[in-house]
This record gives C-alpha cells, structure tokens and sequence, in this order.
C-alpha cells in the first residue's frame, strides 16, 4: 500500500533515489481498493460489527505475510518477487504458473476493477436515481486503460507526474471522509456503531461468507508484498524491515477501520448495500454543495492506481521474459523512450478483455482468491527452505509461528472461499492450471521443429519493427547479490 511504501522510502539508500522513487510511484494501489471493498465486505460479512473485525483482522494477517516475505526478501535477493521466490524454491513449474496467473489474472483483473470503479465513480453523480448504464462504464474504462497505456508508453516521466499528482487524490479523499465522520460521531450520529445494533445479522454468518469477507478486503489491502521489489536497497534490512511493517501496516489497518466507522457513522447499513458509489453517497448525505469533491477526488485515485499498476506490470514481464518463460519481446523496451511498449500492450487488451465480461464484486474474488493462492505457496517455500536448507543465511529470521499462522489461516480462507464461490474462484484455478500444458510445450520442451523457431524469430522482428523496441542494457546490481547469495548457500 502507498502509505506502507511512503513510510518506509526514508529508510532506503539515498545514492539509489531514482531507482526507488520510480519503484516507489509504481507500487500504488491505496486509495483505490478501500473505495471498492467496503460494500463487498459488508455484504458477506452480515453485520457492521463483524465487517470492523474483518478490516481489522486482514491487517493483522497482512503483517504477518509482510514478516514472512521480509525473511524471503533479504535471503533470496532478486527482483520480481514471489514468481522469482518460487521459481527458486519449488522450480520452473510453480514458478511459471504463478507468472502466468499473474499475466493473465492478477493484474489485468486488479486493474480492469479499478477502471470501473473510475467509471462508477464519474458517471454516479450523472445517474442520481440509478446505476449508471453497463455500456457507458465499460466504454468510459476502456478509453482510460487506452488513454493511460498510451501515457505509459510514451514517456516514464509522463507516467511518473501523472502519479505525484493523482495521489493527491488519495489522500484528500480519505482525509475528507474521516474527519468528517468522527465530527458525526461527535455529534451524537453513531446508532450503526451501538454494540446492540451493530451485530444485528439479517441471517446467521456462515464459515464461507467470513472467508469471502476476507477476500474482498484483501483487495483493498493488496500491495503489502511489493516492498518485496527495493529490499536489496534499504540500508540495515534486518533492523528496518521489520520496524517498517511494525509502523506501517498497523497505520493502514487504522485508515481503513476509521474509514469504514465514518461510513456507518452517516449511512446505514441498507443505504450502503444499495449504493454503487459509497463515498459519493457519503458525500451526498453531509458534504452538501461540496459533494462534488469525493467523486472528483475518488476518480483521482482510482485513475493514479491504474497509472502505477500498469508500470509495475511489466516489470513482472521483464523478470518472466530473463528467465525464459515468457516471449522475449515482453521484455524489451522503446528504443528513445525505455518504455516496455510489449508487455504494456499484452496487460492492456488482457484489461479490456475482462472488463467486458465481469462484474466488480465477482472480479475482486476472482483476483483475490489467486493473490491469496501465489501468497500460500510463497510462504509454504519459506518453510520448505528452512527444511531442506536449514544453514542459508538469512539476516532476518521470523520465529515459526508466524508462516505457521498464516499458512492455517490461508487453507481455511481458500478452501472455504472456494466452497462458497465454487465457479468464480475455481474459474482462477482452472486458468491457473492451463498454464502446465504451456510450460511444457512453451518451455520445457527445448527441441523443437526448426519451423516453430523460425515463426517465433520473425514474430519478435515483426513486433520490434512495430513498437520499435530493442533489450534494455543489463543491470548487473540484479545479479551480483544473487551470486552471492548460492556462494555462502
């Protein structure tokens, strides 16, 4: 999340400002997912008191993954994250289904739910009375994935700007609806927030709900595991790490709870379910004349978090393209402007494809149910390497318990979630699993007709010649820790 990162950017090297600033503008997602999760986890969860433990447990439990990857960040020094974790724990395979769920789910689905709620967002003061039309959310996401690809692919420092400017956004929205929800609740406006009141369930929870209930605040909480991308930079990361997830994820947890008290403090929980917008209703209800400001500033945040998202995507890409599992023209980039045009283009029209088929409360399970999956067995690797390599330095060391506790609590989530939504999360299973087809032919497979190479050869030319892209220049700070790293193993 944006706050966790901006927390911690002061305790990173200062000669490697550039790299981290980009980094840092990339990996932005706060400010969106809180906008579009409360309604979600309200709904599943059954009662206001049961959704304010929900936000508050699923910051606990992304402390203790962000403790877990911390471990795996400064023992497995490389970029790219859990794909380059698990490829090098469990090997090719694992490591290849993950990328691929994570090309063609994970990040085309997160930034497809973000789009529209850009759109719902723009359109819901022009449709008071009603749900603004299917056709006009599509088309108006569409042509802001379109608007900011083209963005992205002309220029880093367009895309860079584009960033600073809409976080703005961000956090004048937040700030905006929890001040004026605790002035509410100064004011005496807190009946939805009475003990009495708010475990009032319509039907009795079940197991399944709760753990769709997680699901759908996850999503506001995804982002904890990119501080994962700069560890090879931050300066003493046994001592800064874990002081920075101590002070972070706690702060977010806070902004979400209070985010999510001011809701209820002028909303009902009906008033909730039924709206499409929640902080346009909001703002509706007690900003008056200024109402206008939270879609304004909600549309800021959404169009920032779609700008960073699509960036950190194809550095993905690239770390996919080096190891060979994905083409090696997604890893290239614009010849003049050393923008990855390729992988750009790939997440684009995966986007749009998606956007033209979901539905957001369904998306945010579908994407959150294999984000929790890619979490599961990265995690499970950091136990299977204390096993089998118990002697591998690793500067940070977390005690037992806390891979133990998460891994408990992610087969229950997982497996429950998938007996509630047994079509939508196994849709992200399914897709997950043509990846091993893929591998084996794709990858594994070394020797194949000379025909099938010669088609792949010209294909790269013909997509260079098209974006006008070459192989970036190595980056040897990438590989030297990793050197380093089997030579003490």
């Amino acid at each position: 999340p944006m706050l966790f990162l901006s927390l911690t950017s002061h305790l990173y090297n200062p000669n490697s400002s550039k790299k981290l600033q980009q980094l840092l503008q990339e990996r932005n997602i706060i400010g969106s997912g809180i906008f579009i999760s409360p309604k979600g986890v309200l709904e599943h969860a059954g009662s206001v008191g049961l959704s304010l433990i929900v936000w508050v447990c699923g910051g606990g439990i992304c402390a203790l993954g962000s403790l877990c990857y911390a471990e795996l960040g400064v023992t497995i020094p490389k970029s790219g994250g859990d794909y380059s974790y698990v490829t090098e724990i469990f090997g090719g395979l694992v490591g290849f289904l993950l990328l691929w769920s994570a090309v063609l789910i994970m990040y085309p689905t997160t930034l497809a739910v973000i789009a529209l709620t850009f759109s719902n967002y723009v359109l819901q003061p022009a449709f008071q009375n009603c749900l603004p039309p299917f056709i006009a959310t599509r088309l108006l996401a569409t042509i802001c994935i379109l608007f900011l690809t083209w963005v992205n692919c002309s220029s880093v420092r367009w895309a860079t700007r584009i960033q600073d400017v809409f976080t703005v956004g961000k956090l004048l929205a937040l700030v905006l609806i929890i001040v004026v929800g605790l002035i509410q609740i100064s004011r005496g406006h807190y009946d939805a927030l009475r003990p009495s009141v708010a475990f009032e369930f319509s039907e009795d929870p079940s197991v399944g709900q709760i753990a769709l209930a997680f699901l759908q605040a996850s999503f506001a909480y995804s982002g904890w595991n990119f501080l994962n991308y700069v560890t090879e930079e931050v300066v003493e990361p046994r001592k800064n790490l874990p002081r920075a997830i101590y002070v972070s994820i706690p702060l977010v947890t806070l902004v979400y709870t209070m985010t999510n008290i001011a809701y209820f403090s002028s909303m009902t929980p009906e008033e909730l379910l039924a709206s499409n917008a929640v902080a346009v209703t909001f703002g509706e209800k007690l900003l008056g004349m200024f109402s206008w400001v939270m879609p304004i500033s909600v549309a800021l945040s959404t169009f920032g978090g779609i700008n960073g998202y699509l960036f950190t995507s194809s550095r993905l890409c690239f770390s996919g393209a080096r190891e060979g599992h994905l083409p090696y023209l997604l890893a290239m980039i614009h010849l003049k402007n050393c923008t990855p045009i390729p992988a750009l283009l790939l997440c684009c029209i995966a986007t749009i494809v998606i956007l033209c088929i979901g539905e957001t409360h369904n998306l945010i399970n579908y994407v959150s149910f294999i984000n929790y999956l890619s979490y599961g067995v990265t995690i499970a690797g950091l136990l299977y390497l204390r096993k089998k390599r118990p002697n591998l330095a690793r500067p940070i060391k977390v005690n037992m318990l806390v891979p133990i506790t998460y891994m408990i609590f992610w087969a229950v989530l997982l497996g429950f979630s998938l007996y509630s939504e047994p079509v939508v999360c196994g849709l992200g299973m399914v897709i997950m699993l043509t990846g091993v087809p893929v591998y084996f032919v794709g990858v594994q497979w070394k020797e194949k007709p000379k025909w099938v190479y010669r088609l792949l050869e010209k294909v790269t030319y013909m997509g260079q010649k098209l974006c006008y892209v070459v192989f970036p220049q190595e980056d040897t700070s990438e590989t030297e820790p990793l050197t380093a790293f089997k030579a003490t193993d």
